[in-house]
């Protein structure tokens, strides 16, 4: 259902997609949006490696929920910071592609716990994250992204 990477010798391993979409904060999440044109937005994310899901937060009315709510099949692109070699101007960089549905929870409950988890990727101060879920949460969903294909490659910018 979901195509073969053409050029195999830039694939990178499950363990190393695993580990981008773990260690990066954010990325583009692209939904089929008004008129069916691709509608991508930059999203913080966490990686749930319990479940293997993909979780954003977001408001509970605009565009990209009014699309969600008619289209549920998305893509999520990361990448990493990359590295140079010695000696070489351009930076190598792995990317991460994930392809699945999209499942919103409004739960105030799952919501608070996934969102904390999320916060920690920005700030470790307890307080200031609850004060942000009593004042937003209310007016806040969940979006479960659950894989159907992930993909990964390593790549030299030219």
């Amino acid at each position: 259902m979901f195509r073969e990477l053409i050029r195999k010798n830039k694939q990178i391993s499950m363990e190393e997609c695993i580990e981008v979409l773990t260690n990066e904060t954010r990325g583009v999440l692209s939904v089929l949006g008004d008129n069916d044109y691709p509608y991508g937005t930059p999203m913080n994310h966490w990686y749930n490696a319990e479940d293997g899901n993909i979780y954003f937060h977001c408001g509970n009315i605009g565009h990209r929920l009014e699309s969600l709510q008619k289209h549920n099949k998305v893509s999520f692109c990361t990448y990493d910071k990359g590295y140079r070699e010695e000696g070489e101007w351009a930076w190598k960089v792995k990317s991460v592609i994930v392809f699945g549905k999209i499942e919103i929870i409004d739960d105030l409950d799952t919501i608070a716990n996934i969102v904390t988890k999320l916060s920690y990727k920005f700030i470790q101060d307890d307080e200031y994250i609850k004060e942000e879920i009593r004042l937003h949460g209310h007016r806040t969903l969940l979006l479960k992204l659950v894989p159907e294909h992930i993909c990964g490659k390593l790549v030299t910018e030219s």
